[in-house]
């Protein structure tokens, strides 16, 4: 085996543990940042919290205008039209959304080995926002034996060759999802793996 060979399966090796770790919730930020991760998303400077150890990131290009997928994104009382684990959505304010704007909405959960099956009621109020390029809201979800008391999300919209880069990356905090990291983190990576699906498929329609 030449010298670049055993290089590139020492890269493979190193990878392998660290994207499980993510998954799993089990490599914090800094070990992120000594092995060469990404920075978290931002916008306005501003990004998930990088210290809560549930945290997941995921991106995907849609071939679709900007425009559309921002107005699906931002149009957020239409999100159940889209979204089919997205029950409803209220905005409780009015007007094109914007720094301060505040919604809930509801979501069903399935049970875990620790939680019952509940719908989550989520409040999240928009902290940063730049039209076309970001958006970060942040808010508490409540239901029957289940609550995360704060979770952060970030979104990043980038025009690329052939589309849209559409990234995110969210992390939840509290006591009782914190007791169970991995589980936690596997149910947010489906949710936001789903989330960007729903987008990529309602972007990319002609309708």
């Amino acid at each position: 085996m030449s010298d670049t060979q055993k290089r590139r399966r020492r890269i493979v090796v190193l990878a392998l543990p660290l994207a499980i770790g993510f998954l799993s919730g089990t490599v914090t930020p800094a070990q992120a940042a000594t092995t060469g991760s990404p920075a978290p998303l931002s916008c306005q400077g501003k990004t998930i919290d990088t210290k809560a150890p549930i945290h997941y990131r995921t991106e995907t290009l849609v071939k679709a205008p900007l425009s559309k997928i921002w107005r699906l994104q931002t149009d957020v009382e239409r999100w159940p039209s889209w979204q089919e684990p997205v029950l409803s959505n209220e905005r409780l304010d009015h007007g094109p959304l914007r720094k301060n704007s505040r919604f809930r909405w509801t979501t069903p959960v399935p049970p875990t080995a620790t939680t019952p099956a509940t719908t989550l009621s989520i409040t999240s109020t928009v902290h940063q926002i730049q039209r076309g390029k970001c958006l970060r809201w942040s808010g508490p979800a409540l239901g029957e034996g289940l609550s995360i008391d704060n979770g952060i999300h970030v979104w990043n919209f980038t025009e690329v060759k052939g589309g849209v880069l559409v990234r995110t990356e969210e992390n939840w905090s509290g006591a009782q999802v914190e007791a169970d990291v991995a589980t936690a983190t596997q149910y947010l990576g489906w949710g936001l793996e789903a989330w960007l699906k729903d987008l990529k498929a309602a972007a990319e329609s002609r309708c």
